[in-house]
C-alpha cells in the first residue's frame, strides 16, 4: 500500500500497462490543478464583484487579453519543453533530457525579465487604443501594473509544471496549485474584503500565491535528479535544443498569440457595449474557464502519453491513446453542457445580483454550451499532433478559425444588428458569443481532417523514433 502510494509522486511512464487506464490516472490530478488555477481570476471576480461593485468585475475582465498576450512567451516555451521531456524521457535519452531542462529554466528566466520590462509600458497605452471604458480605466490598469510586477512565479508554475508533466508527474504540480490557491483565496478576502484595497488587492493575493507555486515547482523538478542532471553545463543553451525548443514551442505560443490577439480586437467591440456587457462577459469568461478544463486536461494529457510513445516508437499505443482520449473527454463535455444549461443562472449569482448581467451572462453561456463538445474534439486530437512534434498545423487551424472566421463573424453580426445609423456598440451583443461558437465548431471539423491525414505520425525528434 505505502509502494503503491509513494508511486504516485513518481514521474509516470506512458509507454507501457494500459492507456486508459494512463490517461485517467495522468488527467485526474491535472484537471484538478487546472480547475485550481482557474480559481485565481475567478476568487478575484467573486470577491471583488461582491465587496467592491460591477465596475470593478469589469475592470478585471479588460485587462485579461493582454495579460493573455504577454503569456504566449510562455505558452510556446511550457509546450515546447513538454514535448521534447516527455519524448527524451519516454526514450531513455537522459542526456538530451538533462539539456532540455537546463535550456527551458534559462529561457523562462530571460522571457520574465523582457515581460517585466515591457508589460508595465504598453499597459495604459493598450487599454487606451482598446478604448476601456472612462469609468474602469484606472483600476484596470492597476490591476495589470501589479500581475506584471510578480509576473515570475506565474512564468515559473506553467513553464516548470509543462516540465514536470512532460515526466509523467501531474500529482506534484497540483499539490502545490492547491496550497498556492487556499492561500489567494485567504489573502483575496483579507486584502479586498479586509483592507479595502479594491483591485488592487486581488492583484496582489494573486502574485504572491502564483510565486510560492513557481517556487515549489523549481524546488520539485531539481529534486528529480534521478532521471536528469542540472549543472552550469546545461543551463548554458545550446543552439540546438533552443532551436528545437523553437520549433516546437514558437507554433504554439503563436497559437495563443493569435487566440490573444483576437481577443483583444473582439475585446474593443465588447468595451463598446458598456459596463453591464463588460461585466456579464467577464463572469462568463470565469465560468467557461472552469466548463474548458476538461478538453484542456486532456489535450494536455494527450500532449505527454503521445509525447512519450512516439519517443519509445510506439505509434500503435499512441493511436489507442488517442481513442481513450476521444471518449473521455466528448464524454465529460456532454455531461457538462448539460449542468451549464440546467444551472447558468446560478452561476452567475456567485459574482454578481445585478438582474440585467445575471440576464446577458446567462444568455451568454446558453450560446456557448454545445460548443464546448467541439472543443474537446480540437483540443485532444491538437494534443495528440503536438506530442508527436507537430505544433505547425494546430497554429494554422487556430488562425483559421479565430482571424478568418470568429473576428469577421463577430464585427459582421453585430453590425448587422445595429439600428439604422447606429454606432458600434448599438446593436446585439450575442455575437460576441455566436461567433465564438461558430469559430469552434470550424476548428473541430478541420482538426479531425489534419488528424486523419496523418503527417504528425513522422514528425518524432528523438532517435529510437526516428530509426523505427
Amino acid at each position: 500500500m505505502a509502494g503503491r502510494l509513494s508511486s504516485l509522486f513518481q514521474a509516470q511512464d506512458m509507454t507501457v500497462g494500459s492507456p486508459t487506464r494512463n490517461l485517467v490516472r495522468f488527467s485526474v490530478p491535472l484537471l484538478i490543478g487546472n480547475m485550481a488555477q482557474q480559481l485565481y481570476s475567478t476568487v478575484d471576480s467573486i470577491v471583488v464583484g461582491n465587496y467592491v461593485g460591477d465596475s470593478a468585475l469589469a475592470a478585471i475582465g479588460a485587462s485579461g487579453p493582454v495579460i493573455n498576450l504577454l503569456l504566449v512567451l510562455f505558452m510556446g516555451v511550457s509546450v515546447g519543453a513538454s514535448v521534447m521531456a516527455s519524448q527524451y524521457f519516454g526514450a531513455k535519452e537522459r542526456d538530451s533530457l538533462s539539456q532540455t531542462i537546463g535550456t527551458t529554466i534559462t529561457a523562462t528566466l530571460v522571457c520574465t525579465i523582457f515581460v517585466m520590462i515591457l508589460g508595465p509600458i504598453i499597459t495604459r497605452p493598450v487599454m487606451s487604443m482598446l478604448d476601456t471604458p472612462k469609468d474602469i480605466f484606472d483600476m484596470a490598469c492597476d490591476y495589470m501594473l501589479i500581475l506584471f510586477l510578480g509576473f515570475i512565479g506565474s512564468a515559473f508554475y506553467n513553464v516548470i509544471s509543462g516540465v514536470l508533466r512532460g515526466l509523467g508527474d501531474s500529482i506534484m504540480p497540483l499539490v502545490f496549485l492547491l496550497t498556492a490557491c487556499i492561500l489567494n483565496i485567504g489573502l483575496d478576502i483579507w486584502f479586498v474584503a479586509g483592507f479595502k484595497m479594491g483591485v488592487a488587492g486581488a492583484a496582489w493575493a494573486t502574485i504572491v500565491s502564483q510565486f510560492i507555486s513557481g517556487v515549489l515547482c523549481m524546488v520539485r523538478l531539481l529534486k528529480m535528479r534521478e532521471h536528469f542532471t542540472v549543472t552550469l553545463r546545461t543551463l548554458w543553451p545550446k543552439v540546438s535544443f533552443v532551436k528545437r525548443l523553437c520549433k516546437l514551442g514558437l507554433p504554439s505560443g503563436l497559437t495563443q498569440a493569435i487566440f490573444s490577439l483576437a481577443m483583444i480586437v473582439v475585446q474593443n467591440l465588447t468595451n463598446s457595449f458598456g459596463t453591464a456587457v463588460l461585466a456579464a462577459n467577464t463572469v462568463v469568461m470565469r465560468v467557461d474557464g472552469f466548463a474548458m478544463m476538461p478538453n484542456f486536461t486532456f489535450g494536455s494529457a494527450m500532449t505527454t502519453y503521445t509525447g512519450q510513445n512516439m519517443g519509445a516508437g510506439r505509434l500503435d499505443r499512441t493511436e489507442k491513446g488517442a481513442k481513450s482520449g476521444l471518449i473521455m473527454g466528448v464524454s465529460v463535455s456532454v455531461v457538462l453542457v448539460g449542468l451549464i444549461l440546467l444551472f447558468g443562472k446560478y452561476l452567475m449569482l456567485m459574482f454578481t445580483d445585478t438582474p440585467e448581467v445575471i440576464r446577458l451572462g446567462q444568455q451568454m453561456l446558453n450560446t456557448l454550451a454545445v460548443g464546448y463538445i467541439a472543443m474537446s474534439v480540437t483540443q485532444i486530437l491538437s494534443g495528440v499532433m503536438r506530442g508527436a512534434g507537430d505544433t505547425m498545423t494546430p497554429m494554422w487551424i487556430s488562425f483559421i478559425t479565430t482571424v478568418i472566421v470568429r473576428v469577421p463573424v463577430a464585427y459582421g453580426l453585430e453590425f448587422l444588428t445595429r439600428p439604422e445609423g447606429g454606432a458600434m456598440g448599438s446593436g446585439e451583443p450575442t455575437p460576441l458569443f455566436l461567433s465564438l461558437l461558430i469559430s469552434w465548431v470550424v476548428g473541430a471539423v478541420l482538426t479531425t481532417i489534419a488528424y486523419l491525414r496523418g503527417k504528425w505520425k513522422k514528425k518524432a525528434i528523438t532517435e529510437k523514433a526516428m530509426e523505427d
